[in-house]
């Protein structure tokens, strides 16, 4: 509108440097106390009440969090914003640089004051004390959200201190945030890695309403595929485990970190080392800060990568934090989904570590398993540690016509049309393979990946774990909360010991851990 009723404005000069010290002076003395008594105002009665309560109803702010208002707040946002640039375009001395370049800064320190990260550090308001008056922090003004009767600035604290209105604890509080003095050593970390470019869109700080649902692809994702890609190439040229997520359950903080890599790169061989020393600093770096239990999610533990976590737990004999891979407790939720009726299931990746736990677990229950693998080695292997009573129920089979009878089976390797076809009608798939197998059969029905609801009183779940619905968790995520809360000493790595499914199964149970129907 602007552009229409001034006509000059669309010959503007790319660049002039007095119009851009005319717009800082008019932005110090007319916007920054303008939005300052107009927030003030924001925050009485009917207008907070009708108004402004919505830009404070985000429990936690981010950087969008800026833009988070009603009309009427953006209209006066207008006017603070446009003062400056019209001001000096009016006086003859307007560029594009200066439009462009004001809008882009001012709503650049909007974000930044919500984004509720520190970037600032303390000793930059040491050297130059007063420096503190003219630009605020992200700390600053997350006080003026918690409290909501302070720090009322735009940008410049000077007007809070000439309003009276400066919170005493901002700056001790910058201080020992920005130092890290503040920081709460988690008891709990489980350690997730990417499972593909779309899908990492699915994170609290890209969009924080999309992390808070189970993970669907939306169409829209195509266009953001080229910078979620860019991304990935430049973690994995220069990256190291970052924090996700966190939630609280009984009174402990539960973190999920994530290794910057992606499910495709954990199978290119030239990549092992530099994954398994990504997971190694993990694990040192949570055994330094006092974490209790740290819990391998997915690939991180796999058996060619690292043997289930062995290969950490034997280089580092003296951690104190105890690595676990949580797949007794994966097992034990795929075990009591098969119904008590079933006599026989076919089962694929019989030989990884879950599913030689499935099977010598349903031999021992006198329930036949046809174990597809092309290995006789490894069948045998499997077979000497059932007891001898049950090994017979133990059957080698190298081809899916032998399960064309079967209507159980167990997943563990990923399953193509042609693959499923043999299947009769009515079957039901269990699964363990990641990433899920696709469901082609409309006569068979076909089950979700092990998962468990955490406890009640959970506290502070804002994303969920991938397709899970919120408060419901992979079940080795799920196994290193139990694993936790029992207080268990020993690591849980390697080989899963099948005496144990049924004790960590009413572990699980007694702390109000419940298992989500696959179906």
């Amino acid at each position: 509108m602007a552009c229409y009723v001034l006509q000059g404005l669309g010959d503007l000069p790319k660049w002039n440097l007095l119009g851009c010290l005319i717009a800082l002076l008019l932005h110090v003395v007319v916007s920054e106390p303008l939005f300052y008594l107009t927030h003030r105002l924001f925050h009485k009665g009917y207008l907070f009440e009708n108004y402004h309560s919505l830009h404070h109803s985000t429990v936690v702010p981010q950087s969008f969090t800026a833009g988070f208002a009603t009309p009427l707040e953006h209209l006066v946002m207008c006017l603070v914003m446009g003062v400056p640039i019209l001001g000096a375009c009016l006086m003859g001395y307007g560029s594009l640089g200066l439009i462009y370049g004001y809008m882009l800064f001012f709503d650049f320190l909007r974000c930044m004051g919500h984004c509720n990260v520190e970037v600032f550090s303390h000793g930059m308001f040491e050297a130059i004390p007063f420096l503190r008056y003219l630009i605020y922090t992200p700390t600053y003004h997350i006080l003026h959200h918690t409290e909501k009767d302070s720090n009322f600035c735009l940008f410049m604290p000077l007007f809070d201190l000439l309003g009276g209105t400066l919170n005493k604890k901002s700056w001790d509080l910058q201080k020992e945030i920005s130092q890290g003095k503040n920081d709460e050593a988690p008891d709990f970390v489980f350690l997730a890695h990417a499972v593909d470019v779309i899908s990492s869109l699915h994170v609290p700080f890209v969009f924080r309403t999309f992390a808070s649902l189970p993970y669907s692809f939306r169409p829209f994702f195509l266009t953001l595929w080229p910078g979620a890609f860019f991304v990935m190439l430049a973690m994995w040229a220069c990256s190291k485990t970052f924090l996700l997520s966190f939630y609280n359950l009984r009174g402990k903080l539960h973190q999920t970190w994530a290794v910057p890599r992606y499910g495709f790169q954990y199978f290119l061989p030239f990549t092992k080392d530099g994954i398994n020393d990504l997971i190694e600093l993990a694990i040192l770096r949570a055994d330094k800060i006092g974490v209790k239990v740290i819990s391998l999610a997915a690939l991180n533990k796999n058996e060619a990568l690292n043997g289930g976590g062995t290969l950490f737990v034997d280089k580092h004999p003296n951690l104190r934090v105890r690595v676990v891979h949580g797949n007794t407790l994966t097992a034990a939720v795929i075990l009591h989904e098969i119904p008590k009726d079933v006599k026989q299931v076919f089962l694929t990746g019989a030989t990884s570590k879950l599913g030689r736990a499935i099977a010598l677990y349903l031999c021992r229950n006198d329930i036949r398993v046809l174990m597809l693998t092309p290995s006789t080695e490894r069948f045998q292997k499997i077979q000497k540690e059932a007891p001898p009573e049950h090994r017979h129920n133990l059957v080698h089979v190298t081809k899916y016509q032998a399960a064309q009878n079967c209507k159980t089976w167990i997943v563990g390797k990923w399953l193509s049309p042609r693959e499923q076809r043999w299947a009769p009608p009515g079957t039901h798939f269990h699964q363990f393979v990641v990433p899920p197998i696709i469901s082609f059969r409309s006569d068979c029905t076909y089950g979700k990946l092990a998962a468990m609801r955490l406890p009640n009183d959970v506290q502070g779940l804002g994303m969920c774990e991938y397709t899970m619905e919120r408060g419901v968790v992979h079940a080795c995520h799920a196994g290193g909360v139990v694993h936790f809360l029992e207080g268990w000493k020993h690591h849980e790595v390697g080989a899963i010991d099948v005496e144990r499914i049924d004790v960590v199964w009413e572990a699980a149970k007694k702390h109000g851990l419940t298992p989500v129907s696959s179906s």
